[in-house]
């Protein structure tokens, strides 16, 4: 499960997670927009429902999605930084806060997957430390709030797909009791 906090300001969310996968895939499933748009939301919830990008710096991406009651969003930006399979950073516009523009920040961050055998401990592979950091909240602590929530959930979400392959179309549904 992601862990998340808030800075002090309330400017910074930061959140995190481990992924049983290889660097390099991570980052695949964070910035092919296939595949975004495959594990980004939940039935009940919010889904992505179109993704583009242009991954380069200078390039934009955008994300077209629906609310769960029906409504529209779009989180549109553009692309600072990129160093794959490490490092992805991008500018975060979106349509319910459009005069908020934030920064995102994915670190990938390799390990080493170890497991007993019996002739002793012995790698069995590469996971993935993500971490997200999320400025620009300007002391808006229900933004920051909102946001920090987010991102436990798209964390997750990512985690699931990358792991097991799990999307959209094929996670539990929200109930509307939830």
């Amino acid at each position: 499960m992601a862990t998340v906090a808030i800075t002090p300001d309330q400017d910074t969310v930061q959140a995190e997670i481990f992924v049983a996968a290889p660097p390099e895939r991570v980052f695949q499933a964070i910035t092919d927009p296939g595949q975004t748009a495959r594990w980004w939301g939940q039935e009940g919830m919010y889904r992505i429902t179109e993704r583009t990008a242009d991954l380069r710096p200078g390039g934009k991406f955008s994300s077209v999605g629906v609310g769960a009651d029906g409504t529209p969003f779009r989180v549109d930006g553009e692309y600072l930084e990129i160093d794959p399979p490490s490092l992805l950073v991008h500018t975060w516009v979106a349509s319910w806060t459009p005069t908020l523009k934030t920064v995102v920040r994915w670190e990938l961050e390799p390990h080493d997957l170890h497991g007993l055998q019996p002739s002793g401990p012995r790698k069995m592979g590469r996971g993935t430390t993500v971490r997200v950091v999320h400025q620009g909240f300007a002391g808006d602590a229900k933004a920051a709030a909102d946001h920090g929530n987010g991102w436990v959930r798209v964390l997750g979400w990512m985690q699931a797909f990358v792991d097991r392959g799990e999307t959209v179309d094929t996670r539990k549904p929200v109930s509307a009791a939830s």
